[in-house]
């Protein structure tokens, strides 16, 4: 393993996530899968071990592994980049916040609404502080935190999130339906 990749391995590295994202956007989950895992592999010959790029990588394969069902597979990989990120980054960074949002869409899921909540509450936490309080991906988080505690029974909780999200979301966008440029 090198810690210093050449411009060569950066350049396909990030040729390879170009096309993960290309073939996500798609729906073209199998051919992101191949990709993702390419790129997985290049990552993790190219740079140190607790490099971001290897936790992006780790994040978009567990990401298409979500994607196609294949949860078992993804937990560890959603894992992992987090421990990653959160040793890289520090703990209240957006990046780990995806991640937390991410393992507990994963979590929520498979009915593991317990594993979810502390994982949302913090990843809201995280967006709040760092991206501020009407981003859209604290809307994100919202909407998924919505669905978690509906699924145990905190509608009242649940209905304020939702609120919470739309009005977010509303202020992206004019009376006439028009995005706002911000």
């Amino acid at each position: 393993m090198s810690t210093a990749p050449t411009v060569a391995q950066n350049a396909l590295w990030q040729e390879l996530n170009n096309k993960f994202v290309m073939f996500f956007l798609e729906g073209q989950y199998s051919e992101a899968a191949k990709v993702a895992e390419d790129a997985l592999k290049i990552a993790e010959k190219s740079f140190d071990p607790d490099h971001p790029d290897v936790a992006t990588s780790l994040n978009n394969l567990a990401s298409v592994y979500y994607a196609q069902r294949r949860y078992a597979e993804a937990e560890p990989l959603h894992k992992r980049s987090l421990v990653i990120r959160e040793k890289v980054r520090g703990p209240n960074h957006a990046d780990v916040a995806q991640s937390l949002n991410n393992l507990a869409e994963l979590y929520r899921v498979q009915g593991k609404y317990a594993e979810a909540e502390p994982l949302y509450e913090r990843a809201l936490a995280i967006y709040e502080k760092v991206l501020g309080p009407n981003n859209t991906e604290v809307a994100i988080v919202c909407e998924n935190m919505a669905a978690c505690y509906k699924k145990v029974g905190k509608e009242k909780e649940a209905e304020e999130l939702e609120a919470r999200a739309r009005e977010i979301r509303s202020r992206r966008y004019d009376k006439r339906g028009k995005r706002r440029i911000f």
